[in-house]
Formats: structure tokens, C-alpha cells, sequence
């Protein structure tokens, strides 16, 4: 189970850099599609947000595989006691 926890943890890592790169590639994209004036402005604007919203969310996914994978949740408490 700790090797699969640490091979996730290597798939969070490489997930976090992916996403923002994807969701930046589709924001260029939508935005060149847009038509000029206030559409293209409504689209920017709504693509800023999502980047802005999914930057700390994908830096978490970062740092979750990073403990996974240098052995952090090797040993989980089982019950209240424990901690």
C-alpha cells in the first residue's frame, strides 16, 4: 500500500503542472474565438477567474503528492487515541 501511495503521490505531482497548463491552452483558445468588444472582454475575464481559482488547487495537488511520495502517510493513525 506504501508503494502505491507513493506512486500516487508522483501522479499528483505531474498532475498540478498539467492542468494549469491545459486550462491555459484552452483559455487562448476561447479567447481567440471570441468576437471582438465586450464578448471577448466577458470571456477573458471568466477565463482569469478559473486560472486565478485552480492556481492553488493544483499547487495543493502538488504538495499532497509530494508528502505521498516522500513517505509522509506511511504510518496513519487508526483511531483518535493515536494522535
Amino acid at each position: 500500500m506504501n508503494d502505491l501511495k507513493k506512486f500516487l503521490g508522483i501522479i499528483w505531482m505531474l498532475l498540478g503542472p498539467v492542468i494549469i497548463i491545459f486550462l491555459i491552452m484552452q483559455a487562448s483558445e476561447k479567447i481567440a474565438l471570441a468576437t471582438e468588444g465586450i464578448a471577448r472582454t466577458n470571456t477573458t475575464l471568466q477565463w482569469s477567474i478559473i486560472i486565478l481559482v485552480f492556481i492553488p488547487i493544483c499547487a495543493g495537488l502538488v504538495i499532497f503528492g509530494f508528502y505521498g511520495w516522500k513517505g509522509e502517510y506511511d504510518k496513519l493513525p487508526s483511531s483518535s487515541s493515536e494522535l
